[in-house]
């Protein structure tokens, strides 16, 4: 688990990178956004159970608010599928994804650090 942990938070700042240059180019003539595909981990971390079929999945709840854009991204006059709106979105739920790995992570060292009687 802990390994899977370093691995997503490593994705999670290599991420952020690509989504500032995103951000960046944002101006830039026929710049195309890009985004990084989330990494395969051989230690999942388990998520929410749904129960009732009627319940909500996190998938399902993802595309909501999106504009009908072509692969995600709209196109303006220049050739730029840079949006701004969108970039920052995503960047700011990067940013808390990566908290939540990073305290998780923490929190796995203090209960390894617990079970060997070390504080």
């Amino acid at each position: 688990m802990i390994a899977a942990l370093k691995t997503k938070m490593r994705w999670h700042e290599a991420r952020q990178a690509v989504l500032s240059e995103n951000v960046a180019n944002a101006a830039t003539p026929n710049f195309h956004a890009h985004d990084l595909a989330a990494p395969e981990l051989s230690n999942r971390i388990a998520g929410p159970v749904r129960t009732d079929v009627s319940h909500m999945t996190l998938a399902s709840s993802q595309g909501l608010g999106r504009s009908n854009a072509v692969d995600g991204f709209e196109r303006t006059p220049d050739g730029n599928t840079v949006t701004l709106e969108e970039q920052m979105m995503k960047a700011a739920q990067n940013q808390m994804d990566h908290q939540m790995a990073a305290m998780l992570y923490q929190k796995s060292l203090g209960l390894l650090r617990t079970a060997l009687g070390r504080r």
